[in-house]
């Protein structure tokens, strides 16, 4: 009798097991070599699996990501106001739970400026209009509980862009020393405009 396997769990665990290898060399050096010899498999199983190594590092970064959106996801919705939602989403640019995360979106971003991949600009263009529309949700849901006034929605797109800004600055040059610091500030000053006065 034929051995049934589960083609998504398996490629899910091919992945998963050159998780390590993956954050150790980084996208540019890793190979199909390597993470063939880390996940036990043969070279050209690898292929039935996925159709390249970028393929590879989408399906760590989605696992990861879905991870990471799940306990996000639960921290904003036990939270009260919409500025507590706000400061929550922007955690990720600084918690240390979120630190190998944010290694993989560092790397990205490096490798998009410098030789830019065309799935792999597809895939981050996906992944920041998913959490653009999350953000703008967390927006219109304060506008809708009356929280904020109805032209913040306007300021999503630059709030937005404000927390990858400051993330990157810090990463790029010395003139950031607390992220957590500088978003609370923006947010908490943000809010003196845009929260509707009781």
């Amino acid at each position: 009798m034929a051995i049934i396997v589960d083609k998504v769990q398996k490629r899910k665990d091919i992945a998963l097991s050159c998780k390590g290898l993956f954050f150790q060399n980084g996208i540019k050096d890793l190979t199909i070599s390597e993470v063939a010899k880390t996940a036990g498999i043969g070279k050209g199983t690898i292929y039935e699996y996925f159709k390249n190594k970028e393929d590879i590092v989408f399906e760590i970064v989605n696992i990861l990501l879905l991870e990471h959106d799940i306990r996000k996801n639960e921290r904003i919705e036990n939270l009260n106001s919409t500025k507590e939602k706000i400061k929550e989403f922007f955690t990720f640019f600084y918690n240390e739970e979120d630190a190998e995360l944010r290694e993989l979106y560092k790397e990205f971003i490096s490798i998009s400026l410098t030789t830019p991949n065309e799935e792999m600009i597809e895939f981050q263009s996906q992944c920041s209009k998913n959490y653009f529309n999350w953000f703008e949700n967390i927006i219109q849901e304060g506008i809708d509980r009356g929280e904020l006034a109805l032209s913040s929605k306007n300021l999503a797109r630059g709030v937005f862009v404000f927390g990858e800004g400051i993330f990157i600055s810090s990463v790029g040059t010395n003139t950031i020393v607390d992220v957590k610091e500088e978003i609370d500030k923006f947010v908490d000053t943000l809010f003196e405009f845009i929260e509707v006065k009781r």
